[in-house]
């Protein structure tokens, strides 16, 4: 499976990127899984559902399927967080997978940027890094793309990933 990074700091736009990145590539035909890395805690469960009662009631993994998806959550009780590889290892082998967030792994990536945020940029530093989508122009020495230019967007990851 091909790999590729959306990273950036909070707000600068990584979620609605991946979306649209989604969106656009599968629309290619091309099979796409995505993982999203939370820097807090998250549930995907109910507190009163069935699957939520059996996780606190101290299941390990909980899972919960229908006719049309099917979900497995594993509760960690302590344990380390699972490194990207290991996560990447438990997907079904598709043609890329987008990755949102671990910004400090050394997949190749590529970084959003909102003026607004008043953040700095993670390229100058991390060569990781290959291009940046910004909402202002921006002299680097990788390629900047205009934050809402999904095609383009989409055009080089696959060209960077050999798709």
């Amino acid at each position: 499976m091909k790999i590729f990074g959306v990273v950036g700091w909070k707000n600068g736009g990584k979620t609605g990127l991946m979306e649209r990145l989604v969106a656009d590539i599968t629309a290619r035909g091309i099979r796409v899984s995505t993982i999203k890395h939370a820097h807090h805690s998250f549930d995907v469960d109910h507190p009163g559902k069935d699957s939520y009662r059996h996780r606190t009631a101290g299941a390990v993994e909980v899972l919960v399927a229908s006719e049309e998806r099917f979900a497995l959550m594993r509760e960690l009780r302590g344990a380390p967080e699972p490194s990207l590889d290991d996560l990447l290892a438990k997907l079904a082998p598709v043609d890329l997978v987008l990755i949102e967030g671990y910004k400090r792994d050394a997949h190749p990536k590529i970084e959003t940027h909102r003026r607004d945020t008043g953040a700095s940029l993670i390229a100058p530093e991390d060569p990781s890094v290959r291009a940046v989508a910004a909402d202002i122009p921006l002299d680097l020495h990788v390629p900047v793309f205009d934050l809402n230019h999904t095609k383009a967007i989409a055009d080089f990851i696959l060209s960077e990933v050999g798709l």
